[in-house]
């Protein structure tokens, strides 16, 4: 077995083992629903059948009796009970943990499962699964004598077209026994009319094996339904020299399928790979606008044909890319009912998990490190927030408490939002807390939505008591860190007594963004093009009707604006005409006067380290054409802060005096940050 068909097996196996813990969460809800248990069954027997085939036989072994299990059910021999849900998931867990481990073998935990499983069952002691070539079960449930059967299996023309490859279809049932398989290739093509994607094959089989027809049947789950299946008993006697006559022919039938066309639907690439492929697209692009500066500088038609052809490959090559990187947040959110469902139990709490816009694509290495601030999240709404079912029906609330789990695009962001209907926040009690702990002063001005993200702050816990759930102040802490790292931002509203609602605004992507580029002064800065509106003029005598007041009239609606080079504190001289870029944030609509907007501009994101790390309101840095840095602008933080020191009379966040001609700070001026 290769490596690459090894970690193949690993992530389908993986996406498996989501699915069947979704099954069964699902069924313990509703265990009435046979579709689930169908559901459950499909998904352990792939992985049962997979992991033989690809040498992961303990794997294979361990997740039979699981689907022994299942298959009662499904047949409707058993009921579902709560215990073998929870047997169920553990298996899941133990499936997940050979997975992961370099050995693959089963844990002392994975016996005490299987034990369980045999007692759930009412069986002493239950057979070891079969190996290969051995008899699985009869009709009945028993092994028996082997038997004679006869296949004929046309699969559907589209059946690769839609992930399923006859040939492993046709090794699992080799697992079941001895087997001869002809091929008919009746229906093949001329070469030259031959789709490679399409399969024109089909065969007939002869089975040797003590398995029943369920058995049987069963290795054409995923595909009977398109395909043309026939199975019966063949009568008659044996011959007793027959199984080395199988073995001989069945080679030399493996190796005519062998020349079968294979699938390509899909493509598994390496993280790292991808990774790499986004990196070089960047450094084209940069090159790329360095090539654009030049082109425009030497004013040579032949130089900017040259230039514009690059310009339109590049911004496909980049879109292509970028597309590659997204991926739905559906199987990061799945995985919270899970966690729901446990912190529940362990609780004594009952909880239902909604989720929506599962759909909404995020840049994946976002994903990867959204789910620890989303554990601790929705960790503190089961522990905090929600109510216990007495309580909830003292205060006349359903005793089953909702957690919502949403995602929704908000221009080049997308905004994660985690409530509940639990008991929410009390502003006072929050400050208090906070004073108490030494966090804030106590004759401190604040704001209620100041005060609420004080819960955000390192150490700061309402528990009075440490518990092996939550109360160590360290929880929200690590969500403002981690979603700060992503360049986003965590927003806290409260409705007392009616819940919670923490809102987690990410950026789409952290490789590269569109953007405009504006001048200040001397520096260069980007502002995201799906923030930006539109752009207008303001000239002096526009500037002097408003009496100082930073107001601009735009399409027939007032709007305040913020002049950058004011709010940087730099030392500009004021231009005749200063270009006003609009843009949408969530306090509405608001201004940026800027000395001059350079146009449109595909922005590298660069990371800008420590210097800035006080500044939310610049997300990042990117190289020019000329070589020079600009910084990336955010906003949405911009405004808020902005209004935020209107309100109180200090300086702005980030002193930009000692910027240099290039937007980045000059040698041997010292920058000055401000605590905002």
């Amino acid at each position: 077995m290769t490596g690459g068909f090894e970690q193949t097996f690993r992530e389908e196996a993986r996406d498996l083992l989501g699915d069947l813990e979704a099954a069964l969460l699902e069924l313990d809800e509703r265990p009435e629903d046979a579709e689930l248990v169908a559901r459950a069954f499909r998904a352990l027997h792939t992985i049962k059948g997979s992991g033989a085939m690809f040498g992961f036989d303990e794997i294979a072994r361990f997740s039979h009796e699981l689907e022994a299990a299942f298959d009662r059910l499904r047949k409707g021999e058993a009921a579902v009970e709560s215990s073998l849900i929870r047997l169920a998931l553990a298996a899941g867990d133990e499936i997940r943990r050979m997975l992961d481990a370099p050995e693959g073998g089963c844990s002392p935990e994975a016996g005490r499962i299987l034990a369980d499983l045999r007692k759930w069952s009412g069986e002493a002691e239950s057979a070891p699964p079969r190996e290969s070539g051995e008899g699985e079960a009869g009709e009945d449930g028993a092994a028996g004598e082997p038997e004679d059967w006869f296949l004929r299996f046309s699969p559907g023309p589209e059946v690769m077209i839609h992930g399923s490859n006859p040939l492993l279809l046709l090794g699992e049932l080799r697992g079941l026994g001895e087997t001869v398989a002809r091929a008919e290739a009746r229906a093949l093509p001329p070469l030259a009319e031959l789709d490679p994607e399409r399969c024109y094959a089909g065969w007939e089989i002869a089975l040797r094996t003590g398995a029943g027809m369920q058995a049987i049947r069963d290795v054409f789950l995923f595909v009977e339904d398109e395909s043309e299946l026939t199975i019966r008993r063949r009568e008659g006697r044996r011959d007793p020299s027959a199984p080395l006559a199988l073995r001989a022919r069945n080679a030399e039938a493996a190796a005519r399928a062998a020349q079968a066309p294979a699938a390509a639907s899909s493509v598994r690439v390496a993280a790292e790979k991808l990774d790499q492929l986004v990196n070089l697209v960047g450094e084209l692009v940069t090159v790329q606008a360095r090539l654009s500066e030049v082109s425009s500088r030497l004013d040579d038609s032949e130089i900017g044909a040259i230039s514009e052809e690059i310009d339109r490959l590049t911004a496909e090559l980049r879109a292509n890319s970028m597309s590659i990187r997204m991926l739905p947040l559906r199987n990061t959110f799945e995985r919270f009912r899970r966690l729901v469902h446990d912190l529940g139990a362990e609780l004594g709490k009952q909880a239902d998990l909604t989720i929506e816009g599962a759909d909404t694509e995020l840049d994946k290495t976002v994903i990867e490190r959204l789910n620890d601030p989303l554990v601790h999240l929705i960790r503190n709404s089961m522990d905090h927030g929600i109510e216990t079912p007495e309580a909830r029906l003292a205060v006349g609330k359903p005793a089953r408490a909702a957690i919502r789990l949403s995602a929704s695009h908000s221009g080049a962001q997308v905004l994660i939002r985690v409530s509940d209907d639990g008991r929410g926040l009390d502003a006072k009690a929050v400050r208090a807390r906070a004073v108490e702990q030494g966090l804030v002063a106590a004759g401190a001005e604040l704001s209620e939505a100041e005060v609420l993200q004080l819960i955000l702050a390192p150490g700061f816990s309402t528990a009075r008591q440490v518990t092996d759930i939550s109360g160590r102040g360290v929880g929200m802490d690590v969500v403002r860190r981690s979603v700060e790292d992503l360049r986003g931002s965590v927003e806290v509203r409260s409705a007392p007594g009616a819940g919670l609602t923490v809102t987690l605004r990410l950026p789409l992507t952290l490789a590269i963004i569109d953007g405009l580029l504006v001048r200040v002064a001397q520096a260069h800065f980007i502002l995201p093009l799906a923030n930006s509106l539109e752009c207008v003029e303001l000239t002096r005598g526009q500037i002097e009707e408003a009496h100082g007041n930073r107001l601009a009239s735009v399409r027939g609606q007032t709007i305040p604006y913020i002049r950058l080079s004011e709010y940087f504190e730099m030392d500009a001289p004021r231009p005749e005409r200063e270009r006003i870029m609009v843009v949408e944030t969530e306090e509405g609509r608001y201004g940026l006067a800027v000395d001059d907007v350079l146009g449109y501009h595909q922005t590298v994101i660069k990371n800008i380290g420590r210097l800035y790390r006080d500044a939310p309101m610049v997300s990042g840095a990117t190289i020019l054409g000329n070589g020079t840095v600009a910084l990336i602008l955010d906003p949405q933080r911009l405004v808020q802060d902005a209004i935020h020191l209107a309100g109180s009379g200090r300086r702005a966040a980030l002193s930009l005096r000692g910027i240099g001609a290039e937007g980045a700070p000059s040698k041997g001026k010292q920058n000055r940050c401000y605590a905002a």
